[in-house]
């Protein structure tokens, strides 16, 4: 027999429960893959929005590209009114857990803010929603360029 196995049989039972328990928790540490939901808005308006009166004039409503993130998909609809940002809604955003949903309800409404203020899509990133903002100001774009109102966006 050898010398270790019958001299150190407690460093192995050590070792091995070690080794057990860090594979558990390792294993449990790891955040399961779920398809992304898509929080939708109550009231969908149609993806082309209405448009009265030319492309400056009237109330219109697009919606932008879905931007796929690493946490879900991200879309807006702006709503034009004579040629200015009236409002916009977030149609998707990251839920796909409590985390998800916590982080998008509160950078959702400043994002809108921003929006809103900057009449463009050149807003800043939320701290800690970084990818959320990202395919905000994305989809938001989109739907301005669809609209025909192109602002320049550096980020």
């Amino acid at each position: 027999m050898h010398a270790l196995r019958k001299n150190r049989p407690l460093r192995r039972v050590v070792l091995a429960g070690a080794a057990t328990v860090s594979g558990l928790v390792m294993l449990l540490s790891l955040k399961p893959h779920t398809p992304p939901r898509i929080a939708a808005d109550p009231a969908p308006a149609p993806s082309g929005g209405s448009s009265s009166s030319g492309a400056a004039g009237g109330t219109r409503a697009v919606t932008g590209e879905t931007v796929r993130t690493r946490w879900g998909p991200v879309q807006v609809r702006v709503t034009l009114v004579d040629g200015r940002i009236a409002d916009v809604t977030a149609l998707a955003r990251p839920s796909g857990n409590s985390r998800d949903r916590e982080i998008s309800g509160y950078a959702i409404p400043r994002l809108r803010g921003e929006a809103l203020t900057a009449q463009s899509a050149d807003i800043d990133t939320v701290s800690g929603a970084t990818y959320t903002s990202d395919g905000y100001r994305r989809s938001l774009q989109s739907a301005l360029d669809t609209a025909g109102r192109r602002t320049s966006s550096g980020r």
